[in-house]
């Protein structure tokens, strides 16, 4: 996994870190490479991608609200296969969702206990994949009001995700 993927996994929560890795050692098994392209999103880059196609240039990308994401609590990544490298060894995404190795994505994720976004029903969002522990696939107000008083850490603390960290 490259520096960049690498650094976006030390952004989120380390399980979903740790399954993200352990899927990326199953892919490259498979001969193929993948980079995280986003982990962590704050509520302003929220904001500003549900704002796409709506009040700003572009098409719509999301339904997720600011606090409605599990990006905004560090529980959820974006993946995307390389179709290739460029000459100066830079990663090319491939944003084929069609293409048989992000089918091998999602299904090897899904293996790992990942839920993938590209079960969402009404914009499947093929590149997500988020590990939130007893919450449901959208933060509820009960995740929200965790964030306002205690941050992430304790949306982390409340997940029940830290007992795989220490093996409670």
């Amino acid at each position: 996994m490259n520096a960049v993927s690498l650094a976006r996994l030390g952004e989120v929560h380390p399980v979903l870190s740790s399954k993200i890795q352990q899927l990326d050692s199953i892919l490259a098994g498979e001969e193929i490479e993948v980079q995280v392209i986003q982990g962590l999103r704050s509520w302003n880059q929220q904001a500003a991608l549900y704002a796409q196609g709506r009040t700003a240039p572009g098409s719509i990308v999301t339904n997720a609200q600011p606090g409605y994401s599990w990006h905004n609590f560090a529980l959820a990544v974006d993946l995307c296969p390389a179709q290739a490298f460029d000459p100066a060894g830079q990663f090319v995404p491939d944003w084929n969702p069609q293409h048989p190795a992000w089918q091998t994505m999602i299904a090897k994720g899904e293996a790992l206990g990942l839920y993938s976004g590209a079960e969402f029903r009404t914009l499947p969002d093929y590149p997500h994949f988020q590990l939130t522990g007893k919450w449901p696939v959208t933060p509820d107000d009960e995740v929200r009001q965790l964030w306002k008083d205690g941050g992430i850490q304790a949306v982390w603390d409340e997940s029940g995700l830290n007992d795989q960290l220490t093996g409670s």
